[in-house]
């Protein structure tokens, strides 16, 4: 089965507003708390990624604040992406494009992220729908551990050009 990428990449965009406190996500387009989770683990929401975004615990790996935080995306929890953006690569807000639905998410690889390291990489392709066009999105995210908890720093579009 050969996937669709599109050559526009859609992505939400940082602004330079204040960011909100942290909290409950601002919407939760279509995904409560008994719902399959959006990163694609067999849990629901609340048991997934919800108690990431709650604040009710921390993510353990590079990989599950990787997943996490494409849920935050597909539910549009602005003040849980910026509390896991490192200081130094966090933008002041993240404007979410309202066409836009992250339909699933696969994790293509990963190097080092667990307990017992300091950084770890996450390679992944996250798929959606923008105005009912297909596309995937590929990204080799790095993260670090900030004061305990793993950051996303940065990545690197791993998106194919199309010719």
């Amino acid at each position: 089965m050969s996937r669709r990428t599109s050559s526009r990449r859609p992505t939400p965009r940082p602004t330079s507003r204040d960011a909100r406190p942290a909290g409950r996500p601002r919407s939760a387009p279509g995904v409560r708390a008994e719902d399959p989770c959006p990163c694609g683990l067999p849990a629901s929401y609340a048991a997934c990624c919800g108690r990431f975004h709650t604040g009710e615990a921390l993510a353990p790996t590079a990989e599950l604040l990787m997943r996490s935080r494409y849920s935050a995306f597909a539910v549009h929890d602005e003040p849980y992406l910026l509390r896991t953006w490192a200081p130094a690569t966090r933008p002041g807000g993240v404007d979410f494009d309202p066409d836009m639905r992250w339909t699933g998410l696969e994790i293509l690889g990963t190097t080092d992220g667990t307990f017992f390291h300091t950084t770890g990489t996450v390679t992944f392709a996250a798929h959606y729908t923008h105005r009912g066009e297909a596309g995937t999105m590929r990204e080799h995210s790095r993260f670090e551990k900030a004061g305990g908890a793993w950051v996303y720093v940065d990545g690197d579009d791993d998106t194919p050009d199309r010719a």
